[in-house]
């Protein structure tokens, strides 16, 4: 009886230490990476769809931070991150060119479109997003900025550029600093018109009297890419857990979960990895 009891605390010590080990360590399922994302992915809804599969299929969870594409890539810079999903091309490329991406892969495309009043009393109704603006500075009708360095407020510079009204947008032109939600929340609530994806669009729910104005203008064009953040400059990066979540996003299986993401029976994002 005396080996036996012995034995007996010995065993509870060796269990309760096996349960600190797993509290602490946690299975092997519960190991995560950190996303850099932008605002727009976020608020469509789609990562709520879309990352409950990846797990399903990796066992491994995804932190997203929702992000402006721009402060998105300064997070990945700063090594906060293990893996971008964002939707400015040509800042994309310059990340990687500079040595801070390993490789950018396409994902999927939707489009912006811009919204408004649906009485537009500024008379933009139409398909051409340039001339659309050259009527809002004409008559200083109140435009809500993203103002945020995102992708679409990226987007928005460069219409407002080929506008000619980069340097004059007129007195209604104000920035929010704020997100793609938030934005569409002012101009819900003042009258004004922005510029929005339409991922967030269609699962926007306070949309009070604002209405699609413009949209269909090839230059609309909204492509989304993936990357993972390079290990050379930041050693700690997640790089095979990474690759993980983008070899998945960019397969069949993943490219079919985004073609079937619907609100409403709308499809938000269109795949078009490897074109």
């Amino acid at each position: 009886m005396k080996n036996l009891k012995s034995f007996w605390p010995l065993t509870l010590m060796r269990k309760a230490l096996l349960a600190i080990v797993f509290v602490v360590c946690g299975p092997a399922f519960a190991q995560s990476i950190t996303m850099a994302s932008t605002t727009s992915t976020e608020q469509s809804g789609l990562f709520g769809y879309l990352l409950p599969e990846f797990k399903k299929a990796s066992g491994l969870d995804v932190k997203v931070v929702a992000l402006g594409t721009g402060q998105a890539l300064d997070m990945a810079r700063r090594g906060d991150a293990d893996v971008l999903f964002v939707h400015d091309q040509v800042a994309e490329e310059k990340f990687v060119a500079d040595g801070w991406g390993v490789k950018r892969y396409p994902v999927m495309y939707n489009d912006f479109i811009l919204v408004g009043p649906r009485n537009d009393p500024a008379g933009v109704k139409g398909k051409d997003i340039v001339q659309a603006l050259r009527k809002l500075a004409a008559g200083n009708a109140e435009f809500i900025s993203r103002g945020d360095k995102s992708g679409t407020h990226a987007a928005e510079l460069r219409y407002w550029k080929l506008a000619g009204a980069d340097a004059a947008k007129g007195s209604g032109y104000k920035e929010c600093g704020c997100g793609m939600g938030p934005a569409l929340n002012i101009a819900a609530s003042t009258g004004a018109y922005v510029l929005a994806d339409r991922g967030t669009w269609l699962n926007f729910k306070n949309r009070a009297d604002l209405a699609v104005l413009v949209e269909g203008d090839t230059r609309l064009f909204n492509q989304y890419g993936v990357m993972v953040v390079n290990p050379a400059r930041h050693p700690h990066v997640k790089v095979q857990d990474a690759q993980k979540f983008v070899d998945w996003v960019v397969s069949p299986v993943g490219q079919a979960a985004i073609a079937s993401y619907k609100i409403g029976g709308e499809q938000l994002f269109f795949p078009n990895a490897g074109k």
